[in-house]
Parts: structure tokens; sequence; C-alpha cells
């Protein structure tokens, strides 16, 4: 099973950087039934390619009961499983490119950011649709699609061709997207998953089809396919994908972009919690729950709180949850607690992290401090994260006056400069370290429409 990813451009090699694997280096890592190997078949200042290998030990993938091995069954054991690019692919981009699925670069931020010429090749894909369902699936993500039918026996053509194809894609994508897209249409191009599919594969599906999946015009058999047709599953995802094609961001949008600001934050927010590696997650501010569903999604996280001073957000929250009908290890899950942030709670104290998502702007100025008591010297989570919007790139939405907040209830909106001055003050105050990002689309000059930083609390 082959993947390659090329890079057209000057200074071509700084792919290593996004994909966080170094271009003069052999890399290999175990995966459940074999091992993933990356390595650069070129890396110069013009043209970057890397590639993965995935080599699968088919008597290993026969006889593990996880991935539905049988060995009394001689269909486990004759397949083409070892030999085409299935869903064992996506797994394993999953694994060796995780940290890139999420966008991050800490040495090359603003290339992570940006739609960059691409080139993807898929050898000996499986695609049950053939030819056209490859086209209808990843030409509205803005690829140019090659898909090349592979024949039964080439020696013998009038046998026909094959459900196997050499898939060639290319165009200006965001690298993060096109991991997320290959991630996703791998498995559903080849219509059967090698391993069970749990509870947690809907959470899966929500955060790699973060931003393009809800309004894909596929989006009905893509979502029925990557869950395995399990009807349950299916439904749910499909009523979670429905309300997010519903929900409108609160802020104006300068352009039109594939996905909305908030998508966009949601899904920066998510891919931080998997980074940190947090398991008990409390979103403070949690307001109708567009965070608590994707985490409730995902087994991953084990506890989840939500908190709001509003008691009807918190009760729309409940029912987008269906906490009414959830199962009680659910409930015990997932809690919905009405509290200010302002005020010292001792049900949210101790958390792997906490999430202030577009909330600080809502307090006012002389309330801050209360609020930095509360979340940084009461509760003390391992983590913070803080998203609000940057009022320095407020002049990019046409329709903002000059001097306007961009909602009504925003009671200050900070400059880069202040956010910064803000973030260091509060770590300093409090001991943690402090990493700062963006969200959105950087501008050369106003940078980025959300700004947001990373707290981590130093070990004393």
């Amino acid at each position: 099973m082959l993947v390659t990813i090329s890079y057209a451009a000057p200074s071509a090699s700084d792919l290593g950087y996004l994909l966080h694997k170094h271009p003069a280096k052999l890399q290999t890592f175990d995966i459940a039934v074999g091992q993933a190997h990356v390595f650069y078949p070129e890396a110069t200042d013009t043209r970057c390619t890397a590639a993965l290998l995935v080599e699968i030990d088919p008597i290993e993938l026969a006889r593990s009961k996880r991935f539905g091995g049988d060995s009394q069954s001689l269909g486990h054991y004759v397949n083409d499983r070892p030999y085409a690019s299935s869903s064992m692919v996506a797994v394993a981009l999953g694994k060796v490119f995780r940290t890139a699925m999420t966008g991050r670069s800490d040495t090359h931020p603003e290339l992570a950011a940006a739609a960059l010429p691409l080139e993807i090749a898929v050898r000996a894909l499986p695609a049950r649709g053939g030819v056209d369902l490859v086209t209808r699936l990843f030409t509205p993500l803005g690829w140019n699609v090659r898909s090349t039918p592979i024949p039964l026996d080439a020696d013998r053509p009038e046998w026909g061709e094959s459900r196997y194809v050499d898939l060639v894609l290319s165009g200006a994508i965001r690298l993060s997207d096109a991991l997320r897209h290959l991630y996703v249409l791998l498995p559903v191009l080849d219509d059967a998953k090698h391993y069970w599919v749990g509870d947690d594969e809907v959470g899966k599906l929500m955060r790699a089809g973060e931003g393009w999946l809800a309004g894909h015009p596929e989006r009905e058999l893509i979502t029925a396919r990557y869950l395995a047709h399990q009807g349950s599953f299916v439904r749910d995802a499909s009523a979670r994908l429905a309300e997010i094609e519903g929900v409108t961001d609160e802020e104006p949008e300068a352009d039109a972009r594939p996905s909305t600001l908030g998508a966009q934050r949601l899904a920066t927010v998510l891919g931080i919690l998997f980074e940190l590696g947090a398991r008990r997650v409390v979103d403070l501010g949690c307001g109708e729950g567009a965070l608590l569903a994707p985490l409730a999604a995902d087994r991953t996280f084990t506890e989840i709180v939500g908190t709001d001073v509003s008691a009807a957000a918190l009760a729309r929250a409940s029912r987008r949850l269906k906490l009414h009908e959830a199962a009680d290890r659910d409930r015990e899950r997932i809690r919905l607690l009405q509290s200010s942030v302002t005020y010292d709670d001792d049900r949210i104290a101790g958390f792997d992290a906490a999430v202030l998502m577009e909330v600080i702007e809502h307090l006012d100025p002389e309330r801050l401090p209360a609020a930095e008591r509360t979340v940084f010297g009461h509760a003390q989570p391992a983590s913070v994260i803080v998203t609000t919007p940057n009022a320095d790139y407020n002049v990019r939405y046409p329709t903002l006056s000059a001097g306007a907040f961009r909602h009504p209830d925003h009671r200050f909106e900070w400059t880069r400069e202040e956010f910064d001055t803000w973030t260091r003050n509060v770590g300093t105050r409090y001991g943690y370290d402090v990493e700062r990002r963006g969200v959105g689309p950087d501008d050369p000059e106003v940078g980025t429409p959300t700004q947001l930083a990373i707290f981590r609390r130093v070990a004393r």
C-alpha cells in the first residue's frame, strides 16, 4: 500500500516541517497488524515528495480478533487486505500524521494555514462505485481528479476492469484538510472497514469531517459507508451533521470560505484537546453545547462537564446531547452545571483541560480578575484553552462599522498586542506557560480573525 504527497514550490522541503517527519530519515511506526514507513523519494528546493508505505502481516491480520479475524474462515486469509489501499491506510495516516491532520506547525504556522499546490497519489485503491464515485467524492472538495481503472489482467483485456483504481489528486488545498479527506474517503471508497466499528467512530468522523462533510453533496453515502452501515451510528452522525449545517456563525464573514469561522474554531479546539491528551474536560460558558456534542460522541473523553450561567442555554444543550434518553453511564460521564466563571466552584476543579471558547469578551472588564482567579487560581486545570476575537482583523469585515464589535453582547475585543499582554500576565501570575496560535485565514497585516492561547500549568 503506497500513498505519496508531493509539494512543488520554492523551499518545497518545508513539507517535512508540516508532516513532522524529517526528509533525510526513514521512519517506521508499528500499527496493529504491521508497520508503516515514511520516507522521501525526493526532497529538493523546488519539489518534495513524502511517501507512506504500509506493510501488513496477512496472518496476523486474519488472527486478530480486534480486526474481525476468524482462524476458521478461509476468507480471512484469502483477500486483498494486505495489498489494497483500504481502511488500513487510513488508520496508518491517522497515526503517523496525527499532528499534521490538526494543522499544527510551530515552525511554519503560516504554511500550515495556507492552501498549497499538492499532488497526492494512492495506488491500488478499492473503489466500490467506480471512477464516477471517486470523482463525486473528491471534486466538491476542490480536487482535480485523475482516476485510472486497473485491468483485471493486463494480458487479457477482454476480462475488463477490476474494482481498483490508481488515484491522483491535485489542487490548492491545506495539507491538514487533504489528510482528513483521505482519512475519511479511503474507507468510504473501499466500503469495508477492517476493524470493528465502535462508539468512538462517530466522534472520529465528526473530527475528520469538520468544515467539509456537513455540506458535501454525498454526505449521506459517506456517513453510511464510513460507519459500516450501522444504523444507530449513522442516524447519530446524520443528526449531528444536519445540526452543524444549520448553524450560522455569530460573526460576519469577510469572504466566502469552505467552512465558517465557528466551524474552524471548533475543529481547532478539538484538535488541541487531543494534542494535549486531555480526557477530563470542562467547557466553561458552554452555551448550547457546540463543543460538548463532539466531545460526547468520542469515548476518548471520560468526563465532560459544561457550565453556563444561563439555565435556558443548558436546557438546549441537554436536548442537543439527548441526555433525557441517555444511559446511566452517559449521564455520569456528561454533566451540565449552572455556574458562573467569576465564582469559585469546586465542581470544576482539577480537570485535564478547561476551555473558554469565545467567553471572556462577554465579561465586563472589571470582572476579568475574578474569572482569572476562578479558572487559574481555584480550578487549576492542567491546561486552559482560550479563544477570543482579534480586534485588529475587524477592518476586514466590510459590514462592520469602525469601532464596532462583532457581537452586541461583547464588552470588549482585544488587539493582538492586548491579548498577548493579558496571556503573559495571567501565565506569570498563576504559574502557566503560554502558547499563542490563530484560527482562520492569516492576514499578513492584521493576523487571524480569532486569537487562541494554550496555557499549560508548570509543575512545581
